[in-house]
């Protein structure tokens, strides 16, 4: 994730505590890592570290359009056979068995509309059906008994999806509002929740113990339909699914901090602020019911980023200090830190890896195998 887009709105930061009653905790709370170029991109550097690091999940986007787009090329005969021609699993074939190699579960991310299904990668399909024909073809390939060629051994199973990545941010989706008449309406939440449901039904139609998470918000929006890049905070956007009768299992949210005073426990401090970090993620747990919360994207940049990197040491801290908060919570099921190594572009890429780009690690690294004792 770009910092400019997790940033999109600055919000100055102060330390505040976070109750959360310890009896019911998550003690079984997965833990694990989201770096796509690592593991898609660097897959034989990447899961040794994974297995030292005692990695349990692992996310990356399921692409369905794009340049990875399983479906990219054209539209399937035969959209819910993992089989037909049309499609190509190569890089997430490769991944869930690597995975499964290493004692790692994938979580499958579905993401992009394909350009016979859509106007824009960012937008919604022209028809959900189309959507959730594709989430039946992945969920029939990772069921854990689905053999690409006859007498191979047969994939390992996928049981834990998302449905997007950010729909709350019009990078991902777009539009994010609508005009009617002389104002305009929030958008982005009634599409999402219909994609939401063709992702949810068509994974739930092969297995229903699959568990899928919608949401999966940045942690801030300007809830501005007149601004340059007009976004929708996650308080409203989930109050907008519960409106459009969205259905999931897990609400994934990404609760990163604005800046670098901001610790694992600070809330927003500006006056009615919608925004969800870390230290106020109860008040997203309280609009969405009695659902589980996933955390599927938090981390702490560190040098040679000049703006948002905090200390080597503060990375460390940060890391013990997040997991025993989110392990403490009586609602989350899951964290991933973002990035196993860092990006090795300065102001557009995130440098928050355990690692940093020349492979050398850092005291953050000690402190993740900690958390994963």
């Amino acid at each position: 994730m770009l910092k400019r887009l997790l940033l999109a709105t600055a919000v100055i930061g102060a330390v505040a505590g976070l109750a959360v009653p310890s009896a019911d905790a998550s003690r079984n709370m997965l833990v694990g890592i989201y770096d796509e170029p690592s593991t898609i991109g660097r897959p034989n550097w990447a899961f040794p570290r994974y297995k030292t690091l005692r990695v349990k999940v692992l996310r990356v986007n399921l692409y369905w359009g794009d340049v990875l787009g399983v479906a990219n090329g054209r539209r399937p005969a035969q959209p819910t056979n993992p089989a037909d021609p049309a499609y190509n699993w190569f890089f997430y074939d490769r991944t869930v068995m690597q995975a499964k190699a290493n004692g790692i579960q994938m979580v499958f991310s579905i993401l992009w509309t394909p350009r016979w299904a859509g106007p824009r990668r960012n937008a919604a399909p022209r028809r959900m059906a189309d959507l959730r024909n594709f989430a039946i073809a992945a969920a029939k390939r990772y069921t854990g008994s689905y053999q690409p060629i006859p007498d191979a051994k047969p994939l390992p199973s996928v049981r834990y999806w998302m449905a997007w990545n950010e729909p709350n941010n019009p990078v991902f989706l777009s539009p994010q509002f609508r005009r009617v008449g002389s104002r305009y309406v929030t958008e982005s939440p009634r599409i999402y929740s219909q994609m939401c449901n063709a992702i949810y039904s068509g994974v739930k139609t092969v297995r229903s113990a699959n568990k899928i998470a919608c949401g999966v918000t940045a942690p801030r929006g300007n809830n501005s339909a007149r601004s340059s890049r007009p976004s929708i905070s996650p308080i409203f956007f989930a109050k907008g699914m519960r409106t459009w009768r969205a259905r999931y299992d897990a609400y994934a949210h990404h609760p990163y901090y604005g800046n670098r005073l901001e610790t694992p426990t600070s809330r927003p401090t500006t006056k009615g602020s919608t925004a969800v970090l870390l230290g106020n993620i109860d008040d997203l747990a309280r609009v969405i019911g009695n659902r589980r919360l996933w955390i599927t994207e938090y981390g702490y940049q560190t040098p040679p980023d000049k703006i948002f990197g905090v200390s080597f040491q503060q990375q460390a801290s940060y890391v013990s200090q997040s997991f025993a908060i989110a392990r403490r919570h009586p609602r989350i099921d899951m964290m991933l830190w973002f990035l196993l190594r860092d990006d090795p572009r300065i102001g557009n890429g995130w440098q928050s890896g355990f690692f940093r780009f020349n492979n050398s690690k850092k005291p953050s690294y000690n402190a993740f195998l900690r958390v994963r004792k």
